[in-house]
């Protein structure tokens, strides 16, 4: 095949079960900072009969973005590109965090827009922890500094975090950056669109992933939903395979929830556990 689809955090989760999918059509570059991992996911869709290879690559750094879609674009037309790597607030320190959700979708969107043609598709992966936070801490006024200067931005980013006790800034960080992917997501649909090129992001719920067992906490949540239990990576995989797909060519500029109702139920995680 010449048809390209990039996965960054495609070791595992949602980002392995998204690939089993758009590899029926697609060849698969695998992304993300473990390398062994990786090439055993790599082995694991070329079992299945899918064209898939390894490409280390760290989101928060833009040179490494950078060759990444470099080499993408010389293996062939770019059809989609899953940005599903992230760090959740049990993987690391509040700056890491930020860096790897918020500098890793700069990164990406900025890097693939050089390379990608019309017809295809980004989609950044978010949470429903954007949704949940109260959107009085989110610091929307200083998002715009992503455009302009990126220590400005981490900068502003980071005041915001540490304005707040030491055990809480790794959660904050991270509703921070998820909340940025959506934000950064919809004010770039319109120069996606001048290349015709789409751009989404979907927030998933509590989904049985292995980073979702870092956070043991997330099955409090359950009991809000309307469907009570885990969502599945291969249920998300089959929403973001369907997004990337031309079946949803005039969908763009938009975020999608996919939390099992959480949301819905009027959930506060600050007055309700």
């Amino acid at each position: 095949m010449d048809s390209i689809s990039v996965i960054t955090g495609g070791g595992s989760g949602i980002g392995f079960a998204t690939a089993k999918i758009l590899g029926e059509n697609n060849d698969i570059i695998l992304c993300g900072r473990n390398l062994k991992k990786l090439e055993k996911a790599v082995e694991d869709l070329k079992r299945e009969g899918i064209g898939a290879e390894a490409f280390k690559c760290d989101v928060a750094d833009r040179s490494s973005v950078g060759k990444l879609a470099v080499y993408a674009k010389k293996t062939g037309k770019i059809s989609s590109v899953i940005n599903a790597a992230g760090m959740s607030p049990h993987m690391g320190e509040a700056k890491s965090i930020m860096e790897a959700n918020a500098l890793g979708t700069i990164n990406i969107n900025e890097a693939f827009y050089k390379v990608m043609e019309k017809g295809s598709c980004i989609i950044n992966i978010s949470s429903m922890s954007a949704h949940l936070a109260p959107k009085i801490l989110m610091p929307v006024r200083s998002y715009k500094y992503s455009r302009t200067n990126r220590d400005i931005f981490m900068k502003k980013m980071m005041a915001r975090v540490n304005l707040f006790p030491g055990r809480l800034r790794s959660d904050l960080a991270y509703c921070i950056s998820k909340h940025f992917v959506i934000w950064y997501t919809k004010t770039d649909a319109n120069k996606m669109g001048e290349k015709g090129i789409r751009i989404l992001s979907v927030s998933p719920g509590s989904i049985a992933t292995p980073m979702a067992d870092l956070e043991k906490e997330t099955s409090d949540y359950i009991k809000y939903c309307a469907i009570k239990r885990y969502g599945r990576a291969e249920e998300l995989a089959s929403l973001l395979a369907f997004c990337a797909s031309e079946k949803a060519g005039y969908l763009t500029g938009e975020d999608i929830l996919c939390d099992g109702g959480c949301v819905a139920s009027g959930f506060n995680p600050l007055r309700d556990k």
